[in-house]
């Protein structure tokens, strides 16, 4: 990054940084950003070109009041901030393919509304520990992708790859069209998670730590599972539910692997 957009971080957080020179040259140079804050109502010329350019590169752009901008940041932002990303965001409809030409049999995690950050780091965190071989998320209604997650997944979201999408069920109907079963884990299901066959390429679907998943990607998964409860409580916290079927579905694999 240039000396313009070092200049323009924050002291507080130098995940972020502001101005629209600044965010303009980050976009152009291809930097990963996990989200831009634009105030609402601008005209300006360059603010329609970030706005552009983060769309092309996948990058959430949210329209905020300028006092949203103000607690940002009180230094001269332009009606723009952006925080950066510390991973590299990945093209599910690139990264898929090359996975099955690498022989590997995919293994996606989805998360359908994730948004509590030491949650999603906890995730990727198991997720990368067994063998998965990337992380699908929205574009929306997601934790954002920043030190706390990555501190949360102790590192391991720097080594899986992460894709998001603006539209979930668009991206799912890619996953099954190319090959994966989609399975849904909720407390709603009849099917115990361990009675499912995991030797196929397989996307695991979580969702939101409140409302399970949306009614769309509830309709749209092949099949839902859940983890049976012995005790009184009814349910699990998700990164929890998570880790348990990821190793599951780890050591169906392994297992099938070693009688090969």
């Amino acid at each position: 990054m240039n000396k313009t957009n070092v200049n323009n971080k924050s002291d507080s957080d130098n995940s972020l940084f502001f101005g629209t020179r600044p965010v303009l040259e980050a976009l152009e140079e291809g930097m990963p950003l996990e989200r831009v804050f634009l105030v609402k109502g601008s005209s300006n010329e360059i603010h329609r070109r970030i706005v552009k350019l983060a769309k092309q590169q996948g990058v959430p752009v949210k329209l905020v009041p300028l006092e949203k901008l103000q607690r940002l940041t009180r230094k001269n932002h332009q009606g723009v901030v952006a925080f950066s990303s510390p991973v590299e965001f990945h093209h599910l409809e690139t990264l898929l393919p090359q996975l099955f030409e690498q022989g590997k049999m995919p293994f996606i995690v989805v998360l359908d509304g994730v948004t509590d950050v030491r949650n999603f780091g906890a995730i990727a965190r198991s997720a990368e520990c067994f063998g998965v071989d990337a992380i699908l998320i929205s574009m929306h209604h997601s934790a954002p992708i920043n030190g706390e997650a990555v501190k949360s997944s102790a590192g391991a979201l720097l080594r899986i790859p992460v894709c998001r999408t603006n539209d979930l069920v668009r991206s799912l109907n890619f996953l099954s069209e190319s090959g994966l079963r989609l399975v849904g884990a909720t407390e709603k299901a009849a099917r115990a998670y361990h009675d499912v066959d995991y030797n196929l390429p397989y996307a695991l679907v979580m969702g939101a730590e409140d409302t399970g998943l949306s009614d769309e990607v509830w309709d749209r998964c092949d099949a839902h599972i859940k983890i049976p409860m012995a005790g009184l409580t009814a349910s699990l916290n998700v990164s929890v539910a998570a880790g348990i079927i990821i190793c599951e579905a780890a050591q169906q694999r392994l297992a099938a692997s070693q009688t090969l």
